[in-house]
């Protein structure tokens, strides 16, 4: 990482400025992770007597959910936009630095009613090759004798800046969200997960763009007037034979002005070439094992038949779920935790007092489910794993990427305005017995024949 981290990083970030697959594969990885609405999370905080406290889990949703409409210092992104940012920074350059601020700091007034932010930091800002043996700081971190981060060195102004003091500021460790990707034991700093592929991604993209311009070559090249042997030509004495000749190319057109000895001859090409789908083929499905991602999304071939499709996911799905955990473990989880404690000690959340303290920070983490290929056979599969007890509705709504309270409420809501207004639809399996009066629920005793026939009339 000393040798070869920040030119790793800055080539990720070339490619990803510049290789459609690149980009795409990064879209796809955000997508996976942190998803549309970001990393979803259930308060779970219990009761004495083991429930869940219903009305303090509703309370601390409605905080979060204020809260992440401006998470950040700077107040441009909400919570799943910079979600999904922090993640690409990530996956492309290896690690990303969060600070928080908390409470009150001179200079800043914070956005939200809780007194907790987060300054988004790219891996530039704690300097690689900031060494210090005399302080036991390593690559921008001081660490003591068992590795444990103690401090971050940051900079003081951005990297990018024109003017830039060299000086640093040390954030403690824990005020600081450290998300890196590591590949050895004792690594202090991330790398891109891009580091095994660089070379084969950049070999990809020489290779296409020589097939395109080769290809644009050939689609100009029209035709060749062959002149017959050296002995065979005459000098005009007109002297015509310097003037450039000109045939205008048209559907249909007869080369009426040809001289002695010449003929006509059409240039061969043999771009596009027919086997570069095969070659690409194959790299993409090397870059796809070398990234955890799968390589119909980031080759965008969804061809082949629904087994092999979802075989596909399920097995690729396993990578994206080591992604999400490691997410979660150092960025979601300490970014909900912190926001929480914010919220209680400036007296935004109060706690009731049969509430049990100990369950506080209990939360569920739902980062985005596998997706549907076929809906009827997903649905089908779900019902016969519930009805035999194998799963519960609650994970059934989750795998759809939903949250079970809110579903549940909706149904309430829908079926009660229904049965009020006397509107009878199959999207109630109460219903499947046939139509009723509005306050009248259906019989239980009734013949099912009767029913049959209530249903033909």
């Amino acid at each position: 990482m000393f040798a070869a981290g920040r030119s790793l990083r800055e080539q990720a970030r070339w490619l990803d400025e510049n290789h459609d697959i690149v980009i795409g594969l990064l879209d796809k990885m955000e997508e996976r992770i942190v998803g549309a609405r970001g990393i979803q999370i259930e308060p779970q905080p219990m009761s004495m007597t083991g429930d869940i406290h219903e009305e303090l889990a509703s309370n601390i949703r409605k905080a979060w959910a204020e809260w992440s409409l401006r998470p950040e210092v700077t107040g441009r992104l909400s919570r799943p936009e910079m979600e999904r940012l922090v993640a690409r920074s990530w996956l492309r350059d290896g690690e990303v630095f969060g600070q928080q601020v908390k409470g009150t700091v001179p200079g800043y007034q914070h956005l939200t009613s809780t007194p907790f932010a987060i300054e988004l930091l790219e891996a530039d800002f704690v300097p690689l090759e900031l060494n210090d043996l005399a302080k036991k700081v390593r690559q921008g971190i001081r660490i003591d004798t068992w590795g444990r981060a103690k401090g971050y060195q940051v900079l003081l102004d951005h990297p990018g800046e024109m003017g830039i003091r060299h000086k640093t500021k040390e954030v403690p460790a824990d005020s600081m969200l450290h998300l890196a990707l590591v590949r050895r034991l004792h690594q202090l700093r991330g790398v891109s997960l891009l580091h095994g592929v660089i070379t084969r991604l950049a070999d990809l993209k020489d290779v296409e763009e020589s097939e395109r311009v080769a290809a644009r070559i050939s689609a100009a090249l029209a035709f060749f007037i062959r002149k017959g042997a050296a002995d065979m030509y005459t000098s005009p004495s007109d002297g015509t034979d310097s003037t450039p000749r000109e045939f205008p190319i048209a559907p249909g057109m007869t080369f009426d002005d040809l001289r002695a000895g010449e003929e006509v001859g059409s240039i061969q090409s043999n771009r596009p070439n027919v086997a570069l789908n095969i070659w690409r083929e194959g790299q993409l499905r090397s870059v796809s094992a070398g990234t955890r991602a799968g390589y119909s999304s980031v080759a965008r071939d969804y061809d082949g038949t629904y087994s092999a499709q979802r075989q596909e996911l399920v097995e690729g799905f396993e990578g994206y779920a080591v992604l999400q955990d490691a997410f979660i473990a150092q960025w979601s989880r300490p970014v909900y935790r912190t926001w929480l404690e914010m919220a209680i000690a400036s007296g935004q959340i109060t706690i009731p007092p049969e509430v049990d303290r100990n369950s506080l920070f209990n939360a569920l983490y739902l980062a985005p489910v596998m997706p549907w290929i076929d809906p009827a056979k997903e649905s089908k599969a779900w019902r016969e794993q519930i009805r035999g007890g194998a799963a519960s509705e609650s994970e059934w709504i989750r795998a759809r990427g939903r949250n079970p309270d809110e579903v549940r409420r909706q149904r309430t809501a829908d079926k009660e305005f229904n049965r009020q207004h006397g509107i009878t639809t199959d999207s109630d399996p109460a219903n499947d017995r046939g139509p009723h009066e509005p306050n009248e629920a259906p019989s239980s005793d009734e013949p099912e024949s009767s029913g049959s026939r209530s249903r033909s009339k």
